[in-house]
């Protein structure tokens, strides 16, 4: 990372004072950023993580303070959007400072947080109460036992009764993400949009992500496309392509009997590059400018060696972004060119 502390030493004035915008090299203008505030979670789902997990020691994980500082460099560079990920964010002490601090942010048109679900029943009315606009909630089965086997951990009545909680806590965006697998819940497509359909939440099915390297089933047999998905529901269901925008890489439908939205995330059948809006910043301060490649920049490091200096920080988050790339490849036949997994990457 010396190249960037390079940079950053040389301060704002380096980068001809354009401090009110990230521009990428390809003409992107980054405007969502992903905060990652733990790489620890409760579950331990098949398609995320290992079984046997070995959690970053404490001392490599940014404060809370330096999560915000962080954050705050960004939205003062142009970025409206924060999603709070993990791992799971709900297990990280004291997150609802975080929220509180984040969302009085001047200039933050949005700040949503992604997470399993297992905790909402005890936050989602504290969250809302300190400013949290969007909750996304992973439901991968409606089955207590396939979920189980899933998760490795989890119990889908705590999920449920998360969902339930973040509707009676008052949250208007509610989304549903599904990761669905060959095999293992290819069946419940339909199952899963109906329960969103009669909860009026919004759903998104995801293909699998090629992160880490699993040992638990093959990700090339397992791979349901987008478009397989797409055509299960259109057998049921008239889908009206959309064009509203969330900010994310999901493409969405629309049916006519429901105000339900239905989006596809397709990192594999539809390469979402050429509009990525998004950089993340892993628990441990790295910034990954792209989820599947490995360019990224140190800011622990700039945070810890020059601690309160924002213009520095500013400075070498713009000097970043010359390595974000034009796209990812993922080639699910071949060895995982990325071995982090996603709980490390910041969902």
């Amino acid at each position: 990372m010396a190249t960037v502390t390079t940079l950053a030493s040389k301060g704002a004035s380096g980068h001809n004072g354009c401090m009110n915008s990230l521009v990428d090299g390809f003409g992107r203008e980054i405007s969502y950023l992903r905060l990652s505030v733990t790489d620890r979670c409760d579950f331990r789902c098949v398609y995320c993580m290992a079984e046997d997990m070995q959690f970053l020691p404490r001392a490599q994980v940014l404060s809370l303070e330096e999560l915000y500082t962080v954050a705050q460099a960004f939205v003062a560079l142009g970025v409206s959007k924060i999603r709070l990920t993990g791992g799971e964010p709900l297990v990280r002490s004291n997150l609802l400072w975080l929220v509180e601090k984040l969302a009085a942010l001047p200039g933050l048109k949005e700040l949503s947080l992604t997470t399993n679900g297992s905790h909402l029943r005890q936050f989602a009315a504290p969250l809302m109460a300190v400013g949290l606009s969007r909750i996304n909630i992973s439901l991968d089965s409606l089955h207590p036992e396939r979920f189980h086997q899933i998760t490795r951990t989890g119990k889908l009545a705590d999920v449920l009764a998360g969902i339930r909680a973040a509707q009676q806590a008052g949250f208007r965006h509610i989304k549903l993400n599904s990761v669905i697998l060959r095999g293992r819940n290819d069946d419940e497509v339909l199952d899963l949009l109906r329960f969103a359909r009669a909860e009026h939440l919004d759903l998104s099915f995801i293909e699998e992500m090629p992160l880490g390297v699993i040992h638990e089933h093959d990700r090339a047999l397992s791979y349901v496309s987008s478009d397989e998905i797409l055509d299960i529901i259109g057998e049921h269901y008239a889908l009206v392509p959309s064009l509203e925008q969330t900010g994310g890489p999901s493409r969405y439908y629309r049916m006519a009997d429901s105000p339900v939205r239905v989006g596809v995330i397709s990192p594999h059948s539809h390469n979402f590059c050429a509009s990525c809006n998004r950089v993340r910043l892993t628990v441990e301060g790295r910034l990954l400018l792209c989820l599947g490649n490995e360019h990224s920049a140190d800011l622990r490091a700039v945070l810890r060696q020059y601690p309160g200096d924002s213009e520095r920080l500013q400075a070498a988050i713009l000097a970043a972004l010359p390595m974000k790339p034009e796209r990812h490849y993922f080639n699910l036949t071949e060895a995982p060119q990325i071995v982090r997994f996603m709980n490390m990457t910041g969902g």
